[in-house]
């Protein structure tokens, strides 16, 4: 059996990142260890309170010998866009969590609406991943 550990989302500036997920949406750090024998390659990520078994890595853009320069500005293209990442969070009250990431500063691109699945919402990060908060009715789709 295998469980799901960590998500990945690529990210302009990984100080930038942390100071938005942990100020803004209120995740802990996991882990923040940079490696200078691998060319100070730093390892952070984050997740939900109360959720330590599963984490989102806030993984910088890399370079060669991982990605040519050109596919480097490819995904920074389609970040951009909204489009390289997603991460769905479940809440319970959508518009309790709504409002309270919208008053540390959090703007959303979509407020809560009625869906056949329950209530959702929508924002993006500093480089553009697309987060939707979720608040599942009883169909739970």
């Amino acid at each position: 059996m295998y469980k799901i550990a960590n998500v990945q989302l690529w990210v302009h500036d990984q100080d930038e990142a942390l100071s938005f997920y942990t100020q803004k949406v209120g995740m802990e750090v996991r882990a923040d260890v940079t490696a200078p024998e691998l060319g100070n390659f730093r390892w952070l990520t984050v997740s939900p309170p109360g959720q330590p078994d599963v984490s989102i890595v806030l993984m910088a853009i890399p370079g060669p010998p991982m990605l040519d320069p050109a596919t480097a500005e490819q995904v920074k293209d389609l970040m951009g866009k909204g489009v390289a990442g997603a991460v769905f969070l479940t809440t319970d009250d959508c518009q309790a969590t709504y409002r309270e990431l919208s008053d540390r500063g959090v703007e959303f691109v979509e407020k809560p609406e009625v869906r056949p699945y329950g209530i959702d919402a929508s924002f993006r990060d500093p480089s553009g991943n697309h987060i939707r908060l979720v608040q599942l009715n009883e169909s739970g789709m």
